[in-house]
Formats: C-alpha cells, structure tokens, sequence
C-alpha cells in the first residue's frame, strides 16, 4: 500500500529567508506577465535561498485545463520530461489528490517503489509535492502542481511560501489573458458585424421601437444621419427621411411580425425622389430590448420600368389591332387567287399563305404520315428556291420550276414560282411574294412524247449505269473508309494539339487576371474588378470545355489511363459534397447524401469516379430549380456492385432526349435560346470513363417531376 506522509511543518524557531529575499520573489512576480516566467523565477529562487535540487513546476493552459504539462523545470534536461503530464480528470492518482487538496504531501523512495504512477522525471528519489492554488479553502481546479527534490525540512516554510505566491500569481495571469482574449474577440466580432452590413447595398439598420437609431451600416446613415458640418438643405431631407421612415415603423410595430411596406424617401444629396421597399422584423433581446430590423431596397428605377412596360404594351395591343384589321383584308384577296401565293419573311419562314398554298404546306391530320413526309418535302424545296433569290444580287424577281407533291393524293406537283421581293421606303427586303402555278399537264403531254422515244435504250443505259455505279461506289466506298479512319485519327491529334495551344494563353490570361485581382497592379476600382471577375469566370468556363474535350480525344485514342487505388466510398462522397458547397450555397435547394455503410473498401479510378459524380451532381443543381437533389450510394450483392444515384426534383428529360444527351455536344435542349448553358460534353465524357470503369450510367426521368442519374460501376476491377 502507498504511504502518504504529511510535509512536516517548521516551528516558529525555525529560520527562514530573510524578508529582503522574499520581498525581491514577490517584485520579481508582480514584474513577470507569463505563467511560465513566474514558475522559472521561483525554482531559482528556491534554488538560491532553499538549496533546491531540482524541480517541475506544472501547470494547466488555457487550451487544455484538464492536464498539467511543465512550465519549468530546475536541475533535469529538458529530454527527460519525454510528455510527462498528469491527468486532473484521473481522480484516483496520488499527484492529482495532492493538486486538489490543500496541503503539500512528501513521498519517499519506498512510496515510488509501491506505485508506479508515481515515478517522476526526478527520478526513484524521495520528492514532495505542492498544490498550486489561486485562493486556500476553495474547491476550484488547480493552477498547477509543484515537485521539489532535495529541499531540507529546514526549508519547508519557504517552499510553502512559495508555493501560496506562485499559486496566486499563475492563476492571476491566467484569469487576467482570458479576459482580455474576451475582450478583443468581442471587438472583433463587432467588427465584422459592421463591416458586413456595411459591405451590403441597401440600407440596413437597427432602431429601438420609438425609431432611433441603434446600429446602420452607410448607406442607412447617407439617408437617416445628418451632421452638423451639412446643409440645411441635407438636414431637412434627413429629417423628413426619418419622419417618414418612424411612421412606416410605427406600422410595423403594430404588426408585431416582418412587414413589408412601400416607403417614399427623398435623397439628401440631389434631392430626388426614392421609392424603397421596407422589409422589417421585430427582435427581442434579454438585455438590450426589443428592437426592429430593417432593409431598405431601392425599387425606384424597377417602378419606373414597370409604368414604361404597361404604356409600352398598351400601344402594342393598339398597332396589333391595327395590323389585325390589315391582315384580315389581304386573306379576303390572296384566298380568291386559285394559284398558291405564299409570303415568307428575309429569314424565309411562311408569314402569309391562301388557302391553296395551305393544302401543299399545312400539316392536316387527315392526310396521314405520307402526307406529313410531303409537307416537310414541300417545305424543304420551297425554302431552298426562295433562298436562291437573295444570292442573285439585285435582281427584284426569279422565275424557276419546283418539284412539289401533293400532300392528299401523293402525285407529283410539278409548278413554275414566280418570286418578287417586296422592298421599303428605306430599300430594305421586308418580304418575298412567291406565285405557283401548276405545270402538271404541260409535263405530262411532253413526258408521253419522251418516253416513246427513248424506252428502247433506256433500259440498256440503266444496266450499264447501275454497273458502272456499283463499282465506283464501291470504290468510293472504300475511299471513304480510309479517309475517315485517317480524320478521325486527325481530328484526334488536332483536338489534343489544339487544346494544349489553347491551354498555354488560357493560364497566362487566368494568371494575370487573379494577379489583378489581388491587387499586384494596384487597387481597382468596382467596375475593373467586376470586369476582370468575368474574365476569370470565362476563362475558367473555356478551360473547362478545353479540358471536356482533351478527356474525349484521349478516350477516344485509347491514352487514358485508369488508376487503380483502394478508398473508402464515404470519404469520396465527403469530398465531392465539400467542392459543390459553393454551388448548393447559391441555390435554395435541400441537398443531402445517404451513404450506405455497408461499403467500406472500393478498388477502382477513385479520381474518375469523383469526376463523374461531381458531373452528375451539378448538373442536378443546374437543372433543378425548387425541392431537393440527394446523393445516395448503395451496395448490390448479386452483380457486386457499387450504385452511385443523384436524384432530383428538377425539370425532367423527355423520353426522345434520353438517348441523345450522352452524345457529344448534345443537350436535351440544343436551341440557341436555351435557359441552362453548357457545351453538351459532361454527360458523354461520364458515360465514357464510366465504361473504362467496366460500369455504365442508367437515367430514369419524368418531364417536370425529375431525374436520377445513377453510376453502376464493379466494386472491385473484373478479370478481362
């Protein structure tokens, strides 16, 4: 068992240090502003004074109060602490019942050899041990721990002193940086809080609940604060502001919930009228009060826009009834034409048509699938003779003979057009007038005559033509095998020269830009650094493409490689949700993943796989406007297979664009005035790493209810 014996205390007779020591420790104490420092000077002054041997002094930091770690030892090498620490949260160790109590304790050599928890970087020999506290008889944790060897029991009252002093003054110092620590933390917090609302445009600011002033960032002063250096004239504009702003507030108030209200200011420096609307919300507050928050959003020049929209439109629906008036006059007179006359626009498209060109190029559901073949036929040769015009310089008409059919009976529609331009006061072509009139039986008396003459030979002619074709198509054939095989190869190597050409300047530009930014050439103003942002942001764009279309181009020549390592799936999942946290930021959506934990190692490209659901999940984000997109990763035993799904709630992909969006440069919507960007890349290069994975990526989709996209890929690599 262990032996605990009590420090023997010196009698009155005993002699200590003369009061000049003591008094120069405590001046060296009140001088010292470190913990650390004040232990240092105390180990030597009992050095000095009480013929110390060697010491530790531990002490608790303010980053870990539950250890005591040395502050400052005396008489040992700095190498022989190796981590020694003590615990306080281990209550049944010996040094920690001394750290809290209240009186020293002794231990012998005997008392080391019983119990090992009490061996010490002094060494086997007898030590004691003496609780540092900042006040005797309070049950609050320790300061610190001191451990003395070699110290004589004539000495013990000094070393007691000591002891009370250095406890004092450490936990003093610590006390003392806590609450300056507070103190610039809160100054920095109150900081950032105004430079974040001052960093916002509109007006924000805090008032107590009979409208004055608590907090406002400048632009809510440059409208409600005047100083005494101001015109009368800004003074008088800041108090009508603030009339009229205490009035909106008073409603507000009333409410007692967020209020919105349009509110009508002037401004103080030109003088104008601002129209704003007032966004408020009551706080609470245990100490400071109750409170409103207010914003103020400038809608004047959007009430401005709104009233030019509405006269605009009332003058549209005025010139369309007129035009309707003029329409309806010119169908009376081209439908009582029994010819087809059409009336295209510069662009070519059919403007205008009577009621026999409506028969050769309307659509009509009676006339079947043929008949729709027709039309676009029709449409096709039509467009094609109407282009011609404008090729012909300036000439006002062209005359020429069009193969149409008819979209009823099938037959061949042989016409003669007559096209004229229709030109503007100003010389403009606002329109082509096209007449057709039907050549069938013209054709068809000089077709009889023809064909007697020629029945004989033609079937000759045809044998020796088709003979002929079938070997130079053949040929041709062969041909166009070699040549392509020989583009493809070029096209290969252009796209990969070209994208690393490409690359070069691209990182000079993104280079230069970010050094711009930060200030190398100087401050910029908001307009440069706007302008030099949307350089940054397009580079980055095109880089991207640049890179899409190398990652094709070296798939496509078989140079990419496949990188196998072994990963935990949970860890990837962790990564790809950090780098999309800016875009999930930027959208209202409610994002989240669903990691199965039944996979733990997977053997594959770990760096294709992120790329792939980073794709996936982005696109998700693109094409999703309201609800939620998950990220949900399951295990499949039957194949042994990893399933990757990001599901959506976003627009959908129709069933005829399902096949299409994994092909090159292609998008469910390829229009020129499609709503979401992109180059068409991203879901064709993922279809193709996730082949190299020997995986495959499966859609199921419903048009406005949303879409999964999910990644199948072999939890470890198959043999081949």
């Amino acid at each position: 068992m262990i032996r605990f014996s009590e420090v023997r205390t010196l009698g009155r007779s005993d002699v200590g240090v003369d009061a000049g020591a003591r008094l120069a420790l405590v001046e060296m104490m009140l001088a010292s502003d470190d913990a650390i420092d004040a232990a240092r000077r105390s180990l030597e002054w009992l050095a000095r004074h009480a013929r110390l041997r060697a010491g530790i002094c531990l002490i608790s930091t303010e980053d870990d109060v539950a250890r005591l770690t040395p502050g400052a030892v005396h008489g040992l090498h700095a190498g022989a602490l190796n981590g020694f620490v003590v615990d306080l949260e281990e209550r049944g160790h010996p040094l920690v019942a001394v750290a809290f109590g209240l009186r020293p304790a002794a231990f012998s050599a005997d008392d080391l050899k019983s119990d090992l928890r009490l061996v010490t970087p002094l060494g086997l020999i007898g030590y004691q041990a003496l609780p540092l506290h900042a006040l005797q008889g309070k049950d609050e944790p320790p300061a610190g721990l001191l451990l003395v060897a070699g110290v004589p029991a004539a000495r013990a009252r000094d070393l007691h002193w000591v002891a009370q002093i250095l406890g004092h003054r450490v936990a003093r110092l610590r006390s003392t940086r806590g609450l300056a620590d507070a103190e610039r933390r809160l100054r920095r917090e109150r900081a950032l809080l105004y430079n974040v609302i001052n960093a916002v445009s509109d007006p924000v600011l805090l008032t107590d609940t009979g409208g004055r002033m608590i907090i406002a960032n400048a632009r809510a002063e440059l409208l409600l604060a005047s100083r005494e250096d101001d015109s009368e004239g800004r003074r008088r504009a800041v108090a009508l502001n603030n009339m009229l702003f205490s009035s909106a507030l008073a409603q507000s108030a009333i409410a007692d919930a967020p209020f919105r209200h349009e509110l009508l200011l002037v401004d103080p420096t030109e003088g104008s009228d601002l129209l704003f609307e007032l966004l408020s919300a009551p706080v609470g507050d245990a100490r400071e009060g109750d409170g409103i928050v207010s914003i103020l959003r400038n809608v004047t020049d959007l009430r401005k826009a709104t009233e030019e929209i509405e006269e605009n439109y009332t003058k549209l629906r005025v010139a369309e009834a007129h035009v309707r008036g003029e329409r309806d006059r010119l169908d009376l007179i081209i439908d009582s034409v029994a010819d087809p006359i059409v009336v295209t626009d510069p662009a070519g498209n059919i403007a205008m048509m009577n009621a026999p060109a409506e028969r050769l190029f309307t659509v009509r559901p009676e006339v079947g699938e043929h008949g729709h073949r027709a039309v676009r036929a029709n449409d096709a040769h039509f467009s094609s003779f109407v282009s011609n015009l404008f090729f012909e310089g300036d000439a006002l008409r062209r005359t020429g003979s069009i193969g149409l059919v008819d979209p009823q009976t099938g037959r061949p529609l042989p016409v003669e057009a007559i096209s004229g331009k229709i030109m503007s006061e100003h010389g403009e072509i606002t329109a082509v007038v096209t007449i057709l009139h039907d050549r069938t039986e013209e054709l068809e008396k000089q077709r009889l005559y023809e064909q007697l003459k020629r029945a004989s030979d033609e079937l000759e002619q045809k044998v020796r033509e088709a003979t002929g074709e079938l070997v130079r198509q053949n040929e041709l054939l062969r041909r166009q095998h070699i040549e392509l095989e020989q583009a493809s190869a070029l096209k290969s190597q252009f796209l990969a020269n070209m994208s690393h050409e490409f690359r070069t300047p691209l990182n000079a530009i993104l280079g230069y830009t970010a050094m711009l930014l930060q200030g190398v050439s100087g401050r910029l103003s908001p307009g440069q650094e706007r302008n030099l942002q949307r350089v940054d942001s397009n580079a980055n764009h095109l880089l991207s493409i640049i890179n899409d279309i190398l990652d094709i181009s070296r798939i496509e020549a078989g140079k990419m490689p496949l990188t196998m390592t072994e990963f935990r799936l949970s860890t990837l999942m962790a990564e790809v949700m950090a780098e999309v946290e800016p875009l999930i930021g930027r959208t209202q959506l409610s994002v989240n993943s669903e990691i199965d934990k039944r996979i733990q190692l997977v053997r594959t490209d770990r760096q294709k796989v992120k790329q792939i659901v980073i794709n996936l999940l982005t696109n998700a984000l693109k094409f999703t406007q309201h609800g939620s997109v998950r990220l949900v990763t399951s295990y499949r035993k039957a194949t042994d297979e990893i399933a990757i799904a990001v599901a959506d709630t976003g627009i959908g992909i129709a069933p005829s664009d399902r096949a299409t969006i994994f092909e090159d440069f292609r998008q469910a919507d390829s229009s020129p005035t499609r709503e979401y960007g992109g180059a068409g890349l991203g879901l064709s290069i993922c279809r193709r790493l996730a082949s190299m994975l020997g995986g495959q990526i499966t859609l199921a989709s419903e048009v406005g209810r949303g879409s999964t996209f999910t990644l199948l890929i072999p939890r470890r690599p198959r043999r081949r």
